[in-house]
């Protein structure tokens, strides 16, 4: 199996906390952290590990890619976390993320509908599948073109709204219309991967229903590049 990280070297920045209140722990996650720990002893430093430590009841709700970075929720009591978890398995999650990705998008606003898969032989790299993948769908919107300095070097920074919440599903759709996302030392070809020290894909903003006040409740982070 390949791995998933060929050198882990986590930032040491200080926990960033959103929000905090008896039933949620709202947290900005740095690019270059793992969601969870990993098998390995040199994996075990965390966004979990580390908000545990200055939230002890803080309980896992979803998933964030190491490379990625933004609002990552978590629970602090077992009820808050199964509502949670019943609001991202339901698509009632509204989640918005900002991407940077190679190319010029001629159109200012569009959808990628391709379902998606595990590569197993590859993994942990997802592929779309037309006959065995789950459905998938991820909403985008043209924010800026960023000129060129030399041919080809082409950015379009978007807004993307994934329907879904399949693995590397932001990623592989980009790379499945030709704009893969910069930075993207998984998908994007080297010249791409090379143009940024860090995967451009930021999760925005997150809205979902307090579990306890039923109020709707969105928290942002700064787009760090």
């Amino acid at each position: 199996m390949p791995s998933v990280i060929s050198r882990y070297n986590p930032p040491q920045s200080a926990l960033s906390v959103l929000y905090q209140d008896d039933d949620l722990f709202v947290l900005d996650k740095p690019s270059g952290l793992l969601s969870v720990p990993g098998k390995s002893a040199e994996h075990a430093d965390s966004l979990e590990t580390r908000a545990k430590a200055a939230c002890e009841d803080a309980l896992l709700v979803h998933r964030l890619d190491m490379e990625t970075s933004g609002v990552f929720i978590m629970a602090r009591t077992k009820n808050a976390q199964r509502h949670l978890g019943l609001q991202f398995e339901h698509r009632n999650a509204k989640k918005t993320y900002i991407a940077r990705i190679a190319g010029h998008l001629e159109q200012d606003e569009g959808h990628v509908d391709l379902p998606l898969i595990c590569d197993w032989p590859n993994r942990p790299k997802q592929m779309v599948d037309h006959q065995n993948g789950k459905q998938a769908l991820t909403r985008w919107q043209v924010l800026a073109r960023e000129g060129k300095t030399q041919p080809g070097d082409e950015i379009t920074r978007v807004r993307l709204l994934p329907e879904t919440g399949r693995s590397h599903q932001l990623r592989v759709h980009m790379l499945a219309i030709g704009h893969p996302i910069v930075g993207d030392q998984l998908y994007a070809p080297p010249s791409i991967q090379a143009a940024a020290d860090r995967l451009q894909l930021h999760a925005q903003s997150l809205t979902i229903l307090h579990p306890v006040s039923k109020e709707f409740l969105t928290f942002s982070a700064s787009v760090p590049f």
